[in-house]
């Protein structure tokens, strides 16, 4: 890694020098990503006949144990997965209003993020800042 904005992949992470300031930064693997996609779309299809409480119930094993692997990965990694596994989900409730289209513009709105919250949706996102701010915690006592 001698070489700025040189990077390798390693057991699902992507490790990148940083230009500024040399650091490592961890972000996922495309592979990885795709792979965690194929896993969540048949449980997001537009055409699936369960409430969105049940299909949140059905995620949040397979997203916290993404999140259980790559915990240490870039928030803005996960942030983008968080978005993409809510936009399916807007897919969802755009189709039973009788909407064509893919969730997005003013379903954000209609749906912000903190109804996906309220619905029991595990957020990889919150479940690293939550992790991180633990960890400081912990650090100060």
């Amino acid at each position: 890694m001698g070489q700025p904005k040189a990077h390798f992949d390693f057991l699902g992470y992507r490790f990148w020098r940083s230009q500024s300031d040399g650091r490592v930064k961890r972000f996922i693997r495309p592979k990885s990503v795709r792979k965690f996609k194929e896993a969540i779309k048949p449980l997001t299809k537009r055409n699936n006949g369960h409430s969105l409480e049940t299909i949140a119930e059905r995620l949040k094993p397979k997203l916290r144990g993404f999140f259980g692997y790559f915990k240490h990965a870039s928030v803005s990694a996960l942030r983008e997965l968080d978005g993409w596994v809510r936009g399916r989900l807007r897919s969802i409730l755009r189709k039973r209003a009788k909407l064509r289209g893919r969730g997005r513009g003013r379903d954000h709105q209609h749906w912000p993020n903190h109804y996906f919250v309220a619905l029991g949706l595990f957020s990889l996102e919150n479940a690293r800042r939550a992790a991180t701010t633990s960890l400081r915690k912990g650090a100060n006592c």
